[in-house]
C-alpha cells in the first residue's frame, strides 16, 4: 500500500488533548536503556543463581531468545502494527501505536517503544514464555530476548537520524527507507532483513 501523506517536519505532533497521556507517547530514545539494562543484568544474575544454569546452557538459551526476537519483531511488526482496522476506533488506536511513525517517521521521540506499552508487553510475553519454555530456562531465553528488543529499538532510532559510511548499514537504511517511502506492505524487518527475505515481503532493490 502507497503511502498518501508523509511529513519530514522532525516536529512531535500532538495526539492526546491529556497532558499526561501525551507525556507517555513520548520518550527519548536511551530511555528503554535505561528501564531494560538493569532487567537484562538481573535476568543474568538469576540464570547462574536461581536456575543453576552452566555458561553453555546459558548461552545456548541465550541465543535462542535472540533468535526468537528476530521473528518476533517481523510479526508484530507486519501483523500487528500494519494491521488496518475498519472502525474509526480501530484506526485511532492504530495511528496512536504506529500510523503516527508512518506519518511523521522524522519525530525523534516516537521512534522507539516507550515504557508505557512496552513494559506491559514485556510482562505479558514473559509470562507467557514462562509457561511454554522447560523450567529453568525462561532468564537466560528472555535475557536474549530483551538484548534482541533493545537492539530493535537503537537500530530504528539510528535507521532515521544517523548517517552511515558502512556499506552494510547503508542497505539496511535503504530497505526500511523503501518501506517508509516506498511501500509499506513490504520491509517489515528493522533490525534485519532476513525473515523478509524468507517469507516473500522484501523489495526487489534492483
Amino acid at each position: 500500500m502507497k503511502k498518501n501523506f508523509i511529513s519530514n517536519s522532525s516536529e512531535s505532533i500532538r495526539m492526546f488533548k491529556s497532558s499526561f497521556l501525551e507525556s507517555l507517547s513520548k520518550v527519548h530514545y536511551y530511555v528503554p536503556l535505561i528501564v531494560y539494562i538493569p532487567v537484562i543484568g538481573y535476568l543474568i544474575y538469576l540464570s547462574f543463581t536461581d536456575a543453576k544454569m552452566d555458561f553453555l546452557s546459558f548461552g545456548s538459551w541465550f541465543l535462542i531468545g535472540l533468535f526468537v526476537w528476530t521473528i518476533s519483531e517481523y510479526i508484530l511488526h507486519r501483523f500487528v502494527f500494519h494491521f488496518y482496522p475498519k472502525s474509526a476506533i480501530g484506526k485511532r488506536i492504530h495511528f496512536i501505536f504506529h500510523g503516527v511513525h508512518h506519518d511523521y517517521p522524522n519525530d525523534s521521540k516516537r521512534l522507539v517503544m516507550p515504557p508505557s506499552a512496552s513494559i506491559p508487553m514485556a510482562l505479558g510475553l514473559y509470562f507467557l514464555f514462562l509457561y511454554i519454555l522447560p523450567a529453568g530456562t525462561i532468564y537466560a531465553f528472555f535475557t536474549g530476548f530483551l538484548i534482541g528488543y533493545l537492539i530493535y529499538d537503537m537500530v530504528h532510532y539510528a535507521l532515521h537520524h544517523a548517517n552511515f559510511k558502512s556499506g552494510f548499514w547503508k542497505k539496511l537504511k535503504q530497505h526500511h527507507m523503501l518501506h517508509h517511502y516506498s511501500d509499506s506492505t513490504k520491509g517489515y524487518g528493522v533490525s534485519s532483513a532476513i525473515w523478509d527475505k524468507v517469507l516473500g515481503s522484501d523489495f526487489d532493490k534492483k
